[in-house]
């Protein structure tokens, strides 16, 4: 039972860690898309349609990524629940 508890508290924390990477990255996306964004109306050309498709892409694997290790996370800690039970 210990084991599925320690288990537990690793995938939690490496879910955790991971979630917080791909905000980062994200992040760091959208960064460069407002820069771009400002720097087009400052001065001209600028690949500023990449960087903004780039932004979404790495929106939405972040955003699945996070529902994924949610969704295992939440059925390894019912089934350690469930053998808590019994």
């Amino acid at each position: 039972m210990e084991e599925k508890a320690f288990k537990v508290l690793v995938l939690e924390t490496i879910a955790a860690l991971m979630t917080a990477a791909f905000g980062l990255i994200a992040a760091l996306a959208w960064n460069e898309a407002i820069k771009a964004l400002i720097a087009e109306y400052l001065s001209a050309g600028s690949a500023i349609t990449g960087l903004f498709i780039y932004a979404i892409v790495v929106t939405i694997i972040a955003i699945i990524a996070t529902l994924f290790i949610a969704r295992s996370l939440g059925k390894l800690k019912a089934q350690a629940e469930k053998e808590k039970k019994t």
